[in-house]
């Protein structure tokens, strides 16, 4: 886990200045070391958490002729492979760290470099000879970047509080992302809460060449399943599982392992050979996996680590939280993450997660829909939309009333993500002013480049793209990077991907089960039980604290506050938190979509931490 920033174009201000100011503000993600390059246009700054060559590989990093400079946040997996394989071609290698093959490979390649990569990164490389800047991010998004252009500058880094840091940039809130945000509960667009930032995407790169900007897509994620057995499926993901694990082990320093009670983070506990998991509960025995991961890490011959999060605890650090992670995010476990993050980093400097199975295996419980829905969904368009319609003047609650509203719509139209917060007539009558998009514009351009995929791919396709990046992966880097830590995701690794694409729907998902050969592999190093277990991953007690008299005050002082004023109708937020405290219908996850925008608010525009 590193952090890095830089600019370019001519006639930045004082660029001594604004570069050190830049990396003070991700001086978290690097505590153990500075670098800058100030070159001609181009400036570039780091922080590092040393993890690979501890003594030789600070960055910037140069090639031979010190025509190339890199800074790179990440991991190169397979470097010493690919670091021979330079090394007969004549390359002279000046440390031993992971990223320098990437300069190299670019002397070879250009940027055909990223099909060569294992690993999670972005990056930034000048290019000196061809006053070129090139810039990437990797195949899944493990690594995030930022970016922000206006008046031939281009303002970049690890983090949007780089960017913040620019004289001449001011923020203002993107009122779109807003609407989006209600409905997905995470920023699902290009361009971010603050207007004119963008994202960089997974598996794209930029160029930054005479003054102008071109980004390109580099990779494109392909499902292809393969006839095979069952038995042939659990060996293959068993060994592709084994072989990223051990990959993702390779370090200078001591790793951990992220545990919850699912079985992803099980299997990796398992398989890492390591000594130390880390685990956080909350005082709600159901809310709480510490005794499963104890028993479990028990089992493995490692010592578990964990932290029970007090009520308070977890409602003081929501301001902190929020300014970490940048933008709004209402996924609760952001706020475990951060603690477990903590935790971990008081013994180790990395860690492994077991992100990724989910979507590359079939894991969520919404992939049986399409299963389920088989007999309805067969029969004509007509028919499903006549008894939908029958089935939305029932009243809600009753039984069978929603299969049949569902059925009667493709999965293009019934379905965003992991999350489906604000229906865009909720969000329309929440907001002062209304979304200019529906939820289906943002993920039909995904849809549309899987068309004629089984509606199970469908959904995995669309949620690597954008739950796994906006949500699941971002909280991930974040909250441990707020604590100098560094997250690896074995399960989401190119390899692993390639096994997982190779399986037919039929050993993912059944109408009883979901992620089915994979549960059966890891069967193989964890209890039956365990390889069961339906996913939690950190769960977090909100329902009960929004009917707690402490806490509903807390949110209603946001919910009247000036900044919800200017955004929403209160009247509606309050009508919302009422009906939920009062225990008329639990509507917790939307108050808290709600009240996390809110906290970032005041922490971006009002406090400016």
């Amino acid at each position: 886990m590193c952090g890095f920033c830089g600019f370019a174009g001519n006639d930045i201000k004082e660029p001594e200045v604004l570069i050190g100011g830049m990396m003070e503000k991700i001086a978290h993600r690097g505590p153990d070391s500075v670098g800058t390059y100030m070159g001609e246009g181009v400036t570039l700054g780091f922080r590092r958490l040393s993890i690979n060559d501890l003594e030789t590989g600070g960055q910037p990093l140069y090639n031979e002729s010190k025509t190339l400079v890199l800074v790179l946040n990440g991991e190169i997996y397979n470097h010493h492979e690919l670091r021979e394989e330079l090394i007969q071609k004549g390359h002279t290698f000046a440390t031993g760290t992971d990223a320098e093959v990437v300069i190299h490979l670019y002397e070879e390649h250009g940027t055909k470099l990223l099909t060569y990569l294992r690993g999670m990164f972005a990056f930034a490389l000048h290019d000196i000879e061809r006053s070129r800047l090139f810039c990437a991010r990797d195949h899944f998004g493990i690594k995030p970047f930022y970016y922000y252009h206006n008046n031939g500058q281009l303002i970049f880094g690890s983090e949007i509080k780089c960017i913040l840091s620019y004289p001449d940039f001011t923020p203002v809130v993107n009122e779109e992302a807003l609407a989006q945000y209600l409905t997905f509960q995470y920023s699902v667009l290009p361009e971010t809460f603050f207007k004119g930032v963008y994202k960089l995407l997974p598996g794209h790169f930029l160029i930054w060449e005479n003054g102008e900007l071109a980004v390109h897509r580099y990779h494109s994620h392909r499902f292809s399943p393969k006839e095979m057995s069952r038995e042939e499926a659990i060996e293959g993901i068993d060994a592709a599982v084994r072989e990223s694990i051990a990959t993702h082990m390779a370090a200078d320093v001591e790793i951990g392992s992220f545990l919850s009670g699912g079985v992803d983070s099980s299997y990796v506990a398992a398989c890492f050979g390591g000594s130390k998991t880390f685990t956080v509960g909350f005082e709600y025995e159901k809310f709480s996996e510490i005794e499963y991961a104890k028993a479990l890490s028990k089992e493995v011959r490692a010592e578990n680590i964990s932290k029970v999060i007090s009520n308070d605890e977890y409602w003081d650090i929501l301001p902190k939280v929020q300014y970490h992670m940048d933008e709004p995010l209402a996924d609760p476990s952001a706020v475990a993450l951060y603690f477990v993050s903590r935790e971990a980093a008081k013994h180790v400097k990395a860690t492994l997660s077991g992100e990724g199975a989910d979507e590359f295996f079939g894991g969520y419980n919404i992939y049986r829909e399409p299963i389920s829905l088989r007999m309805l969904t067969a029969l004509p368009r007509p028919v499903r939309k006549f008894l939908a319609t029958i089935a939305g003047l029932l009243p809600q609650g009753i039984k069978g009333r929603n299969f049949f509203i569902r059925g009667a719509k493709t999965v293009e139209e019934r379905y965003i993500g992991g999350a489906y917060m604000f229906t865009p007539k909720e969000r329309d009558i929440i907001l002062k002013r209304p979304a200019s998009m529906d939820p289906t514009d943002v993920t039909r351009p995904f849809f549309d480049e899987v068309k004629g995929a089984h509606d199970i791919t469908k959904m995995q396709y669309l949620d690597m793209h954008l739950w796994m990046v906006g949500d699941i992966l971002l909280k991930v880097d974040k909250m441990s990077s707020a604590h100098s830590l560094e997250v690896r995701t074995p399960l989401l690794d190119i390899e692993v991907y390639k096994m997982a694409a190779s399986l037919p729907i039929h050993h993912k998902v059944s109408r009883k089960g979901t992620k089915l050969a994979f549960r059966e592999a890891a069967a193989r190093h964890i209890p039956a039980e365990a390889a069961a277990r339906r996913k939690l991953g950190f769960p977090v007690p909100v329902r009960i604290w929004l009917r707690d008299k402490k806490y509903y005050e807390k949110v209603k002082r946001y919910f009247t506050s000036d900044a919800a004023q200017k955004y929403f109708n209160t009247d509606v937020l309050i009508g919302l938190l009422d009906s939920h405290f009062q225990g008329k219908r639990d509507n917790s996850r939307k108050i808290w979509t709600v009240f996390m925008f809110l906290v970032w608010h005041e922490v971006y525009f009002k406090t400016h931490v």
